[in-house]
């Protein structure tokens, strides 16, 4: 028989339903009755899986294959088979509560298809605490629903921390982090630290000795605790920022709770403010609201990200406030940019740009769109915008 995962698996567009329908035929014809993701391998080797397309193992078969092997399946199957099994897929998903189902249930709002949803596979194992379970939960909005309980270790595995700041005017970005600032991502080099006063046209500014060169670090957890917080003490102005993760034992573990349905909201939501979240990486480190630049910036203070996009305070760890490339990610079998993680309400959270480097042109005002494959999903912002999406579409679910 076929399994109750590919069933709901096969929930969403038209053009995904026939996709899994020829699926089934093959996975009962040849035996078999689960699902397969295309995807690339994580740091640790484990297939990382997406969610994009359907399959037997082993997944790394590309499109292409797939392709052929759907057809293959539906002439190797009779006709009665292939018929009684194509109802089973295409049937209504509306009754589906569990993971990798439709979003929603109902195929959304607006005329929107329905959200994948999270797919738990898709996330490095090492940076969970333990297996992603399901629990009861209730959403921000009040739905009662099923949310996936996803406990993190709080420091990335798949990448190093740092570097943030450089020590001396004379040394060069590879020993620094980046800044974002208009738009535009900056190499915080030593020399951009020594052109600050022009850079922001203000004489105050002055992060280093101008005898030595030796750049004002919080090299210490007692300067870290005093400047990397939007009330700076005054005895830190004029400080490149920086934590070690060391300062809290090496991560700050966390539980996440988000909807296995994502639920949409009738009107957007906002992000909030630096205690809210955005969402989780599949590296398991938190996407964090945009930094308090403000508060930054008016204590003539710079707290750099890393190359990866995150810096570390003693609040919550290590973060992400911008998306750059790094980490774990799920490239998608049909060019679409790759997953980078989910957000809050249980949408995907995907890079700016497609494998041709183009951004999508029908954005809504949360930075989402939807596609027959994908239903609703996030694209984040570029990594001098300092911040990665501007609302949230669905209710959200939380964080302990």
């Amino acid at each position: 028989m076929v399994s109750d995962r590919l069933r709901k698996g096969c929930a969403g567009s038209t053009r995904g339903k026939v996709r899994c329908a020829l699926q089934i035929s093959q996975t009962a014809h040849s035996g078999f009755a689960d699902l397969a993701f295309f995807g690339k391998k994580t740091p640790g080797g484990a297939p990382a899986r997406g969610g994009i397309g359907i399959a037997l193992a082993p997944p790394m078969q590309t499109a292409h294959r797939f392709r052929r092997s759907s057809a293959r399946s539906l002439t190797s199957c009779s006709l009665a088979t292939g018929l009684a099994l194509l109802l089973v897929a295409c049937g209504d998903s509306g009754s589906d509560d569990g993971g990798g189902g439709s979003g929603g249930g109902d195929g959304g709002t607006g005329g929107q298809t329905s959200a994948q949803g999270v797919d738990p596979a898709a996330f490095l194992a090492s940076g969970l605490v333990t297996s992603i379970t399901t629990v009861d939960c209730t959403l921000s909005g009040g739905t009662e629903t099923s949310c996936y309980k996803i406990e993190t270790l709080g420091a990335p595995q798949d990448h190093d921390v740092g570097p943030f700041c450089p020590r001396n005017i004379s040394e060069s970005d590879a020993v620094g982090g980046i800044w974002p600032e208009g738009g535009v991502k900056h190499e915080v080099s030593g020399a951009f630290i020594a052109d600050l006063a022009n850079f922001y046209d203000d004489d105050v500014w002055q992060l280093y000795d101008p005898d030595t060169g030796v750049i004002n670090v919080t090299d210490t957890q007692e300067k870290c605790e005093g400047a990397a917080k939007p009330d700076v003490d005054p005895e830190y102005y004029n400080y490149c920022v920086e934590c070690s993760l060391d300062y809290v034992g090496g991560g700050v573990v966390k539980t996440f709770y988000l909807p296995v349905a994502p639920v949409p909201l009738s009107s957007p939501a906002s992000i909030g403010g630096m205690n809210a979240l955005v969402g989780v990486a599949l590296n398991s480190i938190n996407f964090d609201p945009p930094a308090p630049v403000s508060a930054i910036l008016g204590a003539h203070t710079l707290a750099p990200f890393d190359d990866c996009g995150g810096h570390v305070n003693t609040h919550a760890g290590y973060h992400y406030h911008a998306a750059t490339g790094c980490g774990t990610q799920v490239t998608q079998a049909d060019g679409h940019a790759p997953l980078l993680g989910y957000a809050m309400d249980g949408y995907g959270l995907y890079a700016m740009t497609d494998d041709e480097g183009i951004e999508p042109a029908d954005l809504d005002e949360c930075r989402g769109h939807s596609d027959d494959d994908r239903g609703y999903h996030y694209h984040v912002a570029g990594a001098g915008e300092n911040l990665f999406i501007g609302c949230f579409h669905g209710e959200q679910g939380s964080l302990q």
